[in-house]
């Protein structure tokens, strides 16, 4: 069963019973990553299963400590019921245990990106549509993305859909 499947049981069972009081975790996990994480190996997947006291909110919160009751209640911000940084490093690590060092490479594009506002994310995302961007602009946001949001990995990449949409005519002004 996955970690969705045993949270939206936990729910659904505290929902039957009323049982405000027992512990009901997050779907959206997060860690606080530090020195003294364990090694990890893909016998640790899934984190949450296997190791609940690593999963943290951003806010530092144990995932496990949040009730349903605190959300409905709204004692919980809905920031803290998003993915940490460190959860998705935690689990890059465990995919490049397992051999799937492509996965590692995503979870570390996207703890990057959890620094980003949303709605600055989906422009970025729309400004690598072909033909919606020029050269420069790309080059601006893999800026952007280095020196405001500590987010190198992501800056190469636009560094990289910069120089690839030139060499293909993909840039603005090329259609």
């Amino acid at each position: 069963m996955s970690e969705v499947d045993d949270l939206v049981a936990k729910i659904m069972s505290q929902l039957k019973t009323g049982d405000s009081s027992s512990n009901t975790s997050s779907s959206a996990t997060a860690t606080s990553s530090n020195s003294s994480d364990p090694d990890l190996t893909a016998k640790d997947f899934p984190l949450f299963k296997n190791h609940p006291e690593m999963i943290k909110s951003p806010g530092g919160k144990p995932v496990k400590d949040i009730t349903f009751q605190d959300i409905v209640d709204n004692k919980i911000d809905s920031k803290e019921l998003r993915i940490a940084p460190s959860t998705l490093r935690l689990q890059g690590k465990l995919a490049a245990e397992a051999g799937r060092t492509q996965i590692q490479k995503n979870f570390q594009r996207a703890a990057e990106l959890t620094q980003v506002p949303d709605d600055r994310v989906l422009e970025m995302y729309g400004a690598l549509r072909p033909f919606r961007s020029t050269k420069q602009e790309l080059l601006d946001i893999s800026e952007e993305l280095k020196t405001k949001y500590n987010a190198p990995i992501c800056s190469n990449w636009f560094k990289e859909a910069a120089t690839n949409y030139e060499k293909h005519k993909k840039l603005k002004g090329d259609n």
